[in-house]
């Protein structure tokens, strides 16, 4: 098959994201010192008609989403510009220079990979995971970003004791010297004589916890005062805030999300293939599953959709059938609906186009139209045949006197498009192949009807006077005639009562008016993808071991609902958010749940309501989304404003008011600026009096509080942190 498969057209906005991290960074400081240079370089870029940014804990990520009509690897290219010309504004503490991935945020992944095991620590897995599994997914045509959750890479932690180092003397200033100066990975040269040579190497570097513990980190009178005595040194992890499980088991994620406009059939078939490539590089005491497949329900779609086409296919030449009574005229539009619908299926792959839900309803519904025109062609050389025309002279003439009738037809129903051809926007590009779908197969019947349709009734409809007629035939005969003979009494009964019928027709369409001021109207129908997306909001003063436990409680929860197949969830890592977690739902299939997405919805929502200190947003997930920004609901509302204060001030109001609505449910915000805070106020006229500066504080307040990486460790196959 030629034509790729997708549950939509490909409408999708251009979109990028950028991230940039700086480990215990305030979320002030993130915004002011790395969101703001970046937003400014960025406003410059052409075609951009979307730029947000949120900035949490140590991490910054901006959104940018540009015209319909930009390409996105164009819009890379501006990007990283972009990025290159704001680095001289950046902090220089920065660990790496922002990122970009050709994401959209707001998008589900198309799959998540879990990786267990019994023996393996979360730290191997993840070091598994990042180090070989990530890169290879990323490398897979139409993948846009592999992340990996759940945990974090390897590292040695050093937890300092300031009541021991207050004993000692020393400073955090010394130690993250003495850590910064206990790695170095420089080139050494060579040694050679007349006949041999010899490179150099040295133990310039320290890789476990037990290398790191008798690292001298200053002199005290005379004596050494090493790591060990100041501080515990352990072979942990980078960041102790993340936290993953799969089916209520903890686990490592690798979370897949596409590039806009990708195919996602195709991209996760390529996944498929890659899977067992993949299982065969990593330790065989590491489980991997595939814990949330996205195509699922979209092959289940299109596939009842196809079945639907090829049953109105049948149907068609079935009531042609039941009205020719003959086989071999049923035989001729029963020849002439597929060979349209395969001419149609050719120009849509030379334009591009998908078997979506959309396109494939076009050519449902083009099946009515396409035998239209080889009825009508049929019904005048039928005519002439009747009155003892040959075969080949009554295709000829046939033909000729209903040409222009069909071609007038055609271009009428073709015309009705028109309009929908030249919408712009999302709309006009959803619909855009839905219409040129329609209108190409009804151009195509109107070709294979006045030159195929003619040639088929020359060879293979009989004169008249040599066919004969069995019983049924004249039954089936009698019954048309009562029918025609009913509709003549009728129609004589509603030209003689004109004023009447005039007065019934204008009612008619009032009421028709009214109908459609009263039906509800929306963007798009509500789907049941049997996928349900959720966010887990806690007090915004909610430790990672608090949030830990509580999203434990939610994930059994959910698991013990009947509909539910499966589930993922992670908190922590690049959101930043130690008060949130991102949660993926599975779904049973329909015919084994009975009810809709939106009632089991409603169903978790009343049982979840009783667990106290968080709340969990669920919604079903929707094949097409509009804007870039991760929402906790299917509507988002944003408010803007010059300042900071005022967003502060007028955000909780407006929240607060539509609460109070009737139909409105799960109202929330993004707005996280009610945690608790300790607020240090310097003394600046002391801290000058005794030497020390503004940098010699933060750096301070960062060495104790920040889980600041002050070392790098090289391997071979990746780089690891000492983290103080």
């Amino acid at each position: 098959m030629l034509l790729p498969v997708s549950p939509l057209p490909q409408v999708e906005f251009p979109t990028i994201q950028v991230t940039a991290a700086l480990p215990g960074g305030s979320p002030e400081t993130m915004a002011s010192a790395v969101a703001t240079p970046l937003e400014r370089q960025f406003g410059r870029i052409a075609g951009v008609t979307e730029m947000s940014s949120a900035s949490t804990l140590g991490i910054t990520q901006i959104t940018l989403q540009f015209d319909l009509d930009r390409d996105i690897n164009a819009a890379a290219r501006d990007v990283q510009a972009a990025i290159n010309a704001a680095r001289g504004r950046l902090p220089p503490n920065l660990p790496e220079n922002p990122t970009y991935r050709k994401i959209n945020p707001a998008d589900a992944p198309i799959m998540i990979l879990a990786l267990t095991s019994e023996t393996y620590a979360k730290a191997q897995m993840y070091d598994a995971a990042s180090t070989i599994l990530q890169q290879k997914l990323s490398q897979v045509k139409g993948v846009g970003q592999v992340r990996a959750g759940g945990g974090s890479a390897p590292g040695v932690r050093v937890e300092l004791n300031p009541t021991i180092m207050n004993h000692f003397g020393v400073g955090l200033d010394d130690v993250r010297t003495a850590l910064a100066n206990a790695n170095a990975n420089r080139p050494k040269g060579q040694i050679a004589d007349d006949k041999r040579a010899w490179s150099i190497s040295t133990t310039d570097q320290l890789l476990t916890a037990k290398e790191y513990r008798p690292l001298i980190v200053v002199y005290r009178n005379g004596a050494a005062v090493r790591l060990a005595d100041v501080a515990t040194v352990t072979d942990s992890v980078e960041d102790l805030r993340n936290a993953g499980l799969t089916n209520g088991e903890p686990s490592i994620m690798l979370i897949v999300y596409r590039q806009p406009g990708a195919n996602i059939i195709d991209t996760v078939d390529r996944l498929y293939r890659l899977l067992p490539q993949l299982e065969a590089q990593i330790p065989a005491d590491i489980n991997l599953t595939v814990a949330l497949d996205r195509t699922a329900t979209i092959r289940a779609s299109v596939r009842d959709v196809q079945i639907t086409l090829i049953i109105s296919v049948l149907l068609v030449i079935l009531v042609v059938f039941l009205f020719l009574r003959n086989v071999r005229a049923t035989f001729i539009p029963s020849v002439a609906v597929p060979a349209s619908l395969v001419g149609t299926f050719g120009v849509m792959y030379l334009f591009g186009y998908s078997l979506d839900n959309l396109s494939l309803m076009a050519l449902a519904i083009a099946t009515g139209f396409v035998v239209d025109d080889a009825i009508v062609v049929i019904e005048n050389i039928s005519r002439h045949l009747e009155n003892g025309m040959s075969p080949a002279a009554a295709a000829l003439q046939g033909a000729k006197e209903i040409g222009f009738t069909v071609l007038s037809i055609s271009i009428s129903l073709v015309a009705v498009f028109i309009p929908i051809l030249l919408m712009n926007g999302l709309v006009g590009r959803l619909f855009r192949e839905f219409a040129v779908t329609l209108s190409v197969a009804i151009l195509v019947s109107l070709v294979i009807s006045l030159t195929t349709t003619p040639m088929m009734c020359a060879y293979i409809l009989k004169p008249h006077g040599h066919e004969r007629h069995g019983l049924v035939y004249l039954l089936s005969e009698w019954v048309l005639n009562l029918i025609v003979d009913w509709y003549g009494r009728s129609l004589a009964w509603v030209l003689r009562r004109q004023r009447f019928t005039l007065l019934l027709t204008l009612s008619t369409l009032g009421f028709t008016i009214y109908l459609y001021v009263i039906v509800p109207k929306g963007f798009f129908p509500q789907q049941d993808t049997g996928r349900l997306t959720g966010n887990l909001l806690a007090d915004q003063d909610t430790s990672f071991q608090a949030m830990d436990v509580l999203t434990k409680r939610f994930s059994d929860a959910v698991m013990e609902d009947p509909a539910v197949q499966g589930l993922t969830v992670f908190t922590g890592g690049q959101s930043g958010a130690t008060n949130a977690a991102r949660m993926f739902v599975s779904l049973k299939p329909l015919e084994e749940r009975k009810m809709r997405a939106d009632e089991v919805v409603a169903r978790l929502r009343r049982n979840l309501s009783g667990i106290p200190g968080a709340t969990l947003y669920l919604s079903a997930y929707q094949e097409l989304r509009v804007g870039g920004r991760v929402s906790s609901a299917q509507y988002q509302y944003t408010l803007r404003g010059d300042n900071l204060d005022d967003l502060k001030l007028w955000g909780p109001k407006l929240r607060d008011e539509m609460r109070k609505l009737p139909a409105l449910i799960d109202v929330n915000s993004d707005q996280q600026n009610g945690g608790l805070q300790s607020s240090l106020s310097i003394d600046r006229v002391a801290a000058a009096r005794l030497g020390i500066t503004m940098q010699q504080i933060d750096d301070t307040l960062y060495d104790a509080f920040g889980q600041r990486m002050v070392s790098t460790m090289y391997k071979p196959l990746n780089q690891y942190h000492v983290v103080m």
